[in-house]
């Protein structure tokens, strides 16, 4: 699928972006009031300090610099109070700033840690219908890029709200000068506001078209390094990147666009404070002229408008973020909005010896689909069941209802007589272990990589390997179990990989075991030394989704799936008397041979 075939991104909320921002900002707020509040304390007084600044400029000017320039001269002292008082309004002003900063900083900081945190544990209780809704990409984007954006906004928000601060003393300031000072004041400002806002409207459509983007174009660049064997085998490159160019291409217009109306309405943010210090400096002429003020007033207010365009150009820059910022926190809210699985604080108590029950299983995915339809069987504790269907029956998916991996829309599965949604996502995997046909290694040693932290000793894992078959093959790696595998176990054999994962699942000692075409990379000999072994050991129920003759011969008893159900139950003997299995059995043996 290329990037123009997926759906077009969602609209903007309704909600306005004003409204959806400020509720970003209380957020962040709660989280870590006390850094915030102290950031916004520095900015305040940095504020403060700022109109100090320039009312000692203007004392300067009229009571050093003028006398000075006119010849008149004046004494030491003047000249060491006026050095002392830009001295320390020097060093307030620093070390305000260095406070605003500092904390303001700190509270960005850890917001995005919270809000990680909160997504992260959102991805560990979400069900796996979410993760097959939502392609890896998009989630690794939520994590990182949405958490980055969605915070950006609270950056320059301490200075930000120390303008509001800084406009009322500096009106103050210049109405002590003269009214008309005050006038250019109150004409400037409401039109930055208006800018501002009419700015930040005119953002928020594109900017939530491209932040979908991003996690589009992510998702395409991870599935196409996470398919590179496909890419590569199968001369995709050249697809590939037209695919990623595509998306890219969109996210690039959409940036564009962002660009664009940035382009026309920031020259005004910025130029609007130097129009008004021109307007000023006429304006203080001929003030100056008239004998109404003097030559350090109209330094003092021109200096004061100088420095207020550093601060209005940050709040435009809270301006232009916000509406980026808002889409990020919306696609954050709609994770930490999903659905969670159940997990209930005490997980009831399971019986040593475990048999499974299937009470009018039925399942159907989201859309409607089913799959399984009144299933009902039950295999007794510590019997091994071999599961036969063609493909599209619900073999998998009965094994990811077992391990508590999915939910049934229908019916019961009980694992001991004690309900699976009952055990919930903490209970099962103490029961049941899942082995799949496609396994998963970490970049990791071998030894980590079956123990998964457990405190496990050497002789067990060997014992356990030998079980598998798997222990020759390690003994010869270089490092034997101190190993390191490559990502996701590249550097071993399908048939390695599937015997270390099996190997794992037995080192947690499971009451149940579930192999999903767990061995069909292995070779048939070792995969019937492997199953006998399992048939032999006491202590767990087996359930086997069987591909091939002899594996199902192993089994005690076969369950034969058709179209949801179980068409037929019973020994693997008996059953060929049932024409479909009879085909089905004879397709496995044409296929082995």
């Amino acid at each position: 699928m290329t990037a123009s075939d997926d759906p077009p991104p969602a609209p903007p909320k309704a909600d306005g972006v004003f409204r959806r921002g400020g509720r970003l900002i209380v957020r962040s707020f709660r989280a870590h009031p006390l850094p915030h509040l102290l950031g916004i304390t520095g900015a305040n007084v940095f504020a403060v300090a700022v109109v100090g600044y320039t009312v000692v400029l203007g004392r300067v000017t009229d009571e050093l610099i003028v006398p000075g320039l006119d010849g008149g001269g004046v004494d030491r002292g003047t000249a060491l109070a006026g050095a002392v008082a830009i001295a320390l309004v020097g060093v307030v002003r620093g070390v305000s700033m260095m406070v605003r900063r500092f904390f303001n900083f700190t509270a960005v900081a850890r917001t995005q840690r919270t809000w990680r945190l909160a997504i992260l544990d959102r991805y560990l209780d979400t069900p796996l219908a979410f993760y097959r809704s939502r392609p890896a990409g998009r989630l690794l984007a939520h994590a990182d890029a949405d958490v980055e954006t969605a915070s950006s906004m609270l950056m320059p928000l301490a200075f930000s709200m120390s303008v509001v601060a800084l406009v009322v003393v500096s009106l103050v300031s210049l109405l002590l000068v003269h009214p008309w000072f005050v006038l250019v004041a109150l004409v400037l400002f409401p039109t930055l506001a208006v800018i501002n806002q009419r700015y930040t409207r005119a953002v928020e459509a594109p900017a939530a078209r491209a932040q979908e983007w991003v996690g589009v174009v992510s998702g395409i660049a991870h599935e196409s390094l996470d398919g590179i064997l496909v890419v590569k085998t199968l001369g995709r490159e050249a697809d590939e990147v037209e695919r990623l160019a595509e998306a890219s291409d969109l996210l690039r217009r959409e940036r564009i666009e962002i660009g664009r109306l940035r382009a026309v309405f920031l020259p005004w943010v910025y130029a609007l404070p130097n129009l008004g210090i021109m307007v000023l400096l006429l304006l203080g002429a001929l003030l100056v002229d008239a004998g109404t003020v003097t030559v350090g007033d109209v330094v003092r207010s021109m200096a004061l408008f100088n420095l207020l365009a550093t601060p209005m150009e940050i709040l435009g820059f809270l301006f232009q973020e916000m509406p980026r910022s808002v889409v990020a926190m919306d696609r954050i809210d709609e994770v930490l909005g999903s659905e969670v699985e159940d997990r209930p604080s005490t997980p009831p108590a399971v019986p040593a010896g475990v048999g499974v029950r299937f009470d009018a299983v039925a399942f159907a995915y989201e859309d409607g689909t089913p799959v399984l339809d009144g299933l009902s069987a039950e295999v007794a504790a510590g019997e091994s069941v071999a599961l036969v269907g063609a493909t599209g029956s619900g073999k998998s998916t009965l094994f990811d209802l077992v391990a508590g991996l999915m939910p049934v829309t229908g019916g019961h599965i009980a694992l001991g007589g004690v309900d699976v949604a009952d055990l919930g996502a903490d209970g099962v995997p103490d029961v049941v272990a899942p082995v799949f046909q496609e396994t998963f290694l970490f970049a990791d040693t071998v030894r980590r990589n079956l123990v998964l932290d457990r405190e496990v000793d050497d002789d067990e894992v060997r014992r356990v390997l030998r079980q598998v078959a798997a222990a020759d093959f390690v003994d010869h790696l270089p490092g034997g179990l101190e190993t390191v595998v490559g990502e996701r176990g590249v550097t071993l054999s399908g048939g390695q990989r599937q015997r270390l994962a099996l190997a794992r699942a037995l080192l947690r000692r499971p009451r149940v075991l579930l192999l999903d075409d767990a061995t069909s990379a292995v070779d048939p000999v070792v995969e019937a030394e492997i199953l006998g072994n399992l048939r032999r050991q006491e202590g767990h129920t087996l359930l086997v989704v069987a591909h091939r003759l002899a594996t199902i011969r192993l089994a005690d008893r076969v369950l034969f799936l058709e179209d949801g159900r179980i068409a037929a139950e019973g020994p693997h003997d008996e059953l060929l008397g049932i024409p479909a299995y009879a085909a089905l059995v004879r397709a496995y043996e044409g296929t082995a041979a």
